[in-house]
C-alpha cells in the first residue's frame, strides 16, 4: 500500500514523522492549557461566589 519513493524514503518518512510528532505536541499542549485554564476559571467563580 506503500508507494515506491526510492532514494527519498528516508526524507519523506522522517518528514511524515516530524510533522505527526509536532501534531501530537500542539493536541497534548492545547489539552494542558484548557485544563489550566478550566481550573482557574473554577477558582475565579469560587471567588465571585464568596465575596458575592
Amino acid at each position: 500500500m506503500m508507494p515506491e519513493l526510492g532514494k527519498y524514503a528516508d526524507t519523506v518518512l522522517s518528514a511524515y514523522a516530524a510533522s505527526l510528532l509536532l501534531l501530537i505536541a500542539l493536541v497534548v499542549m492545547t489539552l494542558l492549557r484548557g485544563r489550566k485554564v478550566r481550573r482557574e476559571m473554577e477558582k475565579a467563580e469560587e471567588r465571585v461566589r464568596k465575596n458575592g
